[in-house]
């Protein structure tokens, strides 16, 4: 399998977390979503954005991008955020309750990523998929998932819980909170993280990751300019578990994204 090249891996990621934006308008009563950021009355949006990210996963170096915001479904049935794929197989009466299956990236690392894996072997892109169960109730909304990587890159598994909830709702202007947890099995952190004996050298001892839980959290929102056009903004921090943290080629557990947009809903 092929390691995607970094500027195309970076640029992938915030395409899915400004992609994830999309544009708000008026509306009572608060209507939550499963992604961070209000939805206007239509899930389908286009746009661009820019944002500021990190290198790599771990690494202190950030980098700027410009990018294009998709956001597509079918028959609320079937959908397409960004880069996440899937599809709703059941629902309860009121929708409160849905489960599905899901897809969703992996992003691995070029050595010319940063001066501590300098020398190393790329990690490969890959596909984490499985099912997902979405409960929305009045206090936000609670989406569950249990993955398994799809692209054979490190064969592991990951689950993750996600809360949203509605913060803000004033005129055009719309924010929401984001709290989340991931957890990524040994498999999974050692083949991202890990340190083989090939590639150890002096201030890079081998390593071999365990298990970690990572925790996310974040605001994003938006300000509607014009009837459908909308302006996006939003800024996530997230923290690596130890099992991820304590590898040499981390410079930092935590890590921000900050990004802002413009989206046109249809």
């Amino acid at each position: 399998m092929c390691v995607l090249p970094a500027r195309l891996q970076h640029f992938v990621l915030l395409f899915s977390l400004v992609a994830g934006s999309v544009a708000a308008h008026a509306q009572t009563p608060l209507r939550q979503d499963v992604t961070a950021i209000p939805v206007s009355r239509s899930f389908n949006l286009i746009g661009a954005g820019a944002g500021f990210l990190p290198v790599f996963s771990g690494a202190n170096d950030y980098r700027a991008m410009v990018l294009p915001v998709v956001r597509l479904t079918w028959r609320d049935r079937l959908y397409w955020n960004a880069l996440q794929g899937g599809a709703w197989l059941w629902d309860a009466d009121d929708k409160s309750v849905r489960i599905g299956l899901a897809v969703d990236p992996r992003f691995g690392w070029d050595p010319e990523d940063g001066t501590r894996v300098a020398g190393m072997q790329g990690r490969d892109f890959s596909f984490d998929g499985g099912p997902v169960v979405q409960w929305r109730t009045a206090a936000g909304v609670f989406t569950a998932s249990v993955y398994r990587d799809l692209g054979g890159a490190s064969g592991g598994h990951t689950a993750q819980l996600q809360y949203v909830k509605a913060l803000a709702a004033r005129g055009p202007f719309r924010l929401n909170g984001l709290l989340g947890l991931q957890w990524f099995d040994r498999r999974s952190n050692d083949y991202y993280f890990g340190v083989q004996p090939a590639e150890a050298r002096p201030g890079r001892p081998v390593f071999e990751a365990r298990s970690s839980t990572s925790v996310q959290f974040g605001v994003n929102g938006s300000y509607s300019l014009t009837e459908r056009g909308s302006l996006l903004f939003g800024a996530i921090g997230s923290r690596l578990g130890g099992g991820a943290a304590d590898s040499p080629i981390v410079e930092t557990s935590v890590q921000a994204i900050a990004y802002v947009g413009y989206g046109w809903s249809f």
